[in-house]
């Protein structure tokens, strides 16, 4: 659309009916389900008419086309008025908008991609900027394409954390193809927001973070227009509209008050309805339709069959810290195609996410030290399969952005977490630094794989196949140096253990990866100086688990496993292997774990000091030996 200052009165009328109708809808489709947040989709409507009727370049049969503008509705409970768009706009049949939230539909309670017009899922709050800003990363440093995306943030969720550490990635970014809305409505769930109406402090924050700041009038069709053509024309900096709007807009009796958020009208919603259909102009809105995208300039992509442009090269007595063989691994990736890129929080030396650099120093995103928004940010950059993402920082960061990472698989997120300086062999920094809960974390995320590779050459091969793995992937790494344990041609598959020391009279299985693995290596020497053979297995992948393998082994070695891992004994390594064998009523097993909270020390004083060091294997594998 032309940039104008006054837009045509019937354009504005039809607009004005769009929104009323979006607001029936809204109505309607939670009244039909006894449940929902219409008051919440009353107070945007205006705003998504014009987004999604005048403003928005997009093609509606083909909602994931590369060429589209992009949209998230980081207020996902408003998620009834999103559908409703969509069926105006002639995706989907308006009737199906009265199966809202029911078990057979997939129009769900927040959007998830379960439907086509959906990239990510939303509904916490406060996580959708950061997906955006991805998105928003790529179509300005790699893509290069005229798309632009636009963000629907609600005042409440504005006070989340998250929110201003993607304010000050946009910012600093310059991200001129992002446009943030701030619904400006004044109510939350229980009480007015902090700020209420306050737009001039909401301006002034954004303006301070680096963004072009306009507050508007919600409910003006023009305004609302006018400011979205203007963040068009705004180069060198993203935009934030500041809409000062009313919940429950034209709903008599029940707009700005209190105590409707998350509820359907109930004895309300006639009267309400008739309101909104009295305030239709009756314009033929039918010949509204959103512009065709400019889909000339977007690269095409293939992130398939990703692969090490050579494989592993390292000699028998190296010495090498599976974190470094990820930088490697990295950057070997990235030499074999363009769209491998690493996302760290300001630790890239330590993570050795930055020998990608070496190839293409554009490909390493610093997001700083801001964990949540680092990681929905690489959840936004992997939509519509336009890069293949990892993401890497001390494992034990990672639980600070634990929700992100659980939306990231609701939204079918194909991100690679990469979590170094795990567990207590991270030696003197002490027990803050120390990932010992990251792998329970990691395996009870839905569809999850997670790795955790022994050498430097198990983690290469890690790196290539999480690439290639649908879900979240996790590779845990580790800062000592160890020693090289497999061969460079050796084979690993995901769900694959590794039988490191077999024998025919064996009576014990070993099992075991990471550091632990070498402390087990050392402890099968010392037993067989007694006569006592062990097994030792390497299980290469947490999740899925080789349960078979495991199973066949103990049962080999007359039914006793000992588990040994550089974490807390809850939901790791040890629980995973309890869980493959629960049914199986031969076998026991003893699990070796860090008990208590760890102090500082060094990497083997630790090691001994809570039972986890080979002395402590020995004398646990001859006790199962009595049991």
């Amino acid at each position: 659309m032309p940039n104008d200052t006054k837009l045509d009165e019937d354009l504005i009328e039809k607009l004005q009916d769009i929104a009323n109708k979006l607001r029936i809808h809204s109505v309607t489709s939670t009244q039909t389900s006894k449940s929902g947040h219409p008051t919440s989709c009353s107070s945007i409507a205006d705003i998504i008419a014009v987004l999604f009727f005048y403003t928005m370049r997009y093609k509606v049969k083909e909602p994931k086309d590369v060429s589209n503008d992009r949209f998230v509705l980081s207020k996902g409970h408003a998620a009834p008025i999103l559908y409703a768009a969509w069926a105006e706009a002639g995706l989907f049949p308006v009737e199906k908008l009265k199966t809202l939230r029911k078990l057979d539909s997939d129009l769900e309670g927040h959007p998830t991609p379960r439907l086509n017009f959906i990239d990510v899922a939303t509904g916490s709050l406060g996580q959708g900027l950061a997906v955006a800003a991805g998105m928003a990363f790529v179509g300005k440093h790699y893509d290069r394409a005229p798309y632009r995306v636009y963000c629907l943030i609600g005042d409440g969720e504005a006070a989340e954390g998250s929110i201003w550490e993607s304010i000050n990635f946009a910012g600093y970014y310059n991200l001129s193809n992002l446009c943030a809305i701030f619904d400006i409505n004044r109510l939350g769930q229980s009480q007015t927001t902090c700020l209420s109406h306050n737009l001039e402090v909401y301006q002034k924050r954004l303006e301070a973070f680096g963004w072009k700041a306009i507050a508007i009038d919600g409910h003006n069709i023009e305004e609302i227009a006018n400011a979205f053509n203007t963040a068009a024309t705004i180069e060198e900096q993203p935009t934030a509209l500041i809409a000062k709007t009313l919940k429950g807009k034209n709903f008599p009796n029940i707009e700005d008050h209190e105590n409707w958020h998350g509820k359907p009208l109930g004895e309300h919603t006639e009267e309400v309805i008739n309101h909104l259909n009295s305030l239709l102009k009756n314009h033929d809105t039918s010949q509204l339709h959103p512009r065709e995208p400019i889909t000339s300039h977007i690269p095409s992509v293939d992130i398939s069959q990703i692969k090490l442009i050579s494989p592993p090269s390292y000699e028998e007595h190296d010495t090498v810290a599976t974190r470094y063989a990820y930088g490697t691994a990295l950057a070997k990736i990235a030499q074999n195609n363009s769209r491998v890129v690493a996302f760290d929080a300001d630790m890239k030396n330590s993570t050795y996410s930055e020998k990608i650099k070496e190839v293409d120093p554009s490909r390493l995103v610093e997001c700083f030290v801001a964990e949540q928004n680092l990681v929905g940010v690489a959840i936004g950059a992997m939509c519509r399969n336009r890069t293949v993402a990892f993401v890497s920082t001390f494992a034990a960061f990672f639980s600070r952005a634990f929700d992100q990472i659980r939306m990231g698989a609701i939204s079918q997120t194909n991100v690679n977490f990469v979590g170094s300086h795990c567990g207590i062999s991270v030696g003197k920094d002490g027990p803050s630094q120390m990932g010992l809960e990251d792998i329970a974390m990691f395996r009870s995320i839905p569809g999850s794989t997670v790795f955790y590779p022994s050498d430097a050459i198990a983690c290469e091969r890690a790196v290539e196949l999480a690439a290639n793995t649908a879900g979240v992937c996790y590779i845990r790494t580790t800062r000592p140096k160890t020693d090289i344990v497999y061969s460079n041609d050796h084979e690993f598959h995901i769900g694959k253990a590794n039988i490191l020391k077999k024998s025919s009279t064996d009576k014990v299985l070993l099992i075991s990866a990471g550091i632990t693995l070498f402390e087990v290596l050392k402890a099968a020497s010392e037993l067989d100086k007694m006569e006592i053979n062990v097994r030792v297995m390497d299980l290469f992948t947490i999740k899925p688990i080789d349960d078979r393998s495991i199973i066949k082994n103990a049962q080999e070695v007359g039914g006793r496993i000992v588990t040994v891992e550089d974490h807390y004994p809850e939901g790791g390594l040890g629980e995973a292997v309890l869980s493959a064998v629960a049914e199986e009523r031969s076998v026991i097993v003893r699990k070796m774990a860090v008990p208590t909270l760890p102090r500082s020390g060094s990497p083997n004083d630790l090691l001994d000091h809570y039972g986890i060091s080979a002395n402590h294997i020995v004398k646990t594998a001859k006790l199962i030996l009595t049991l």
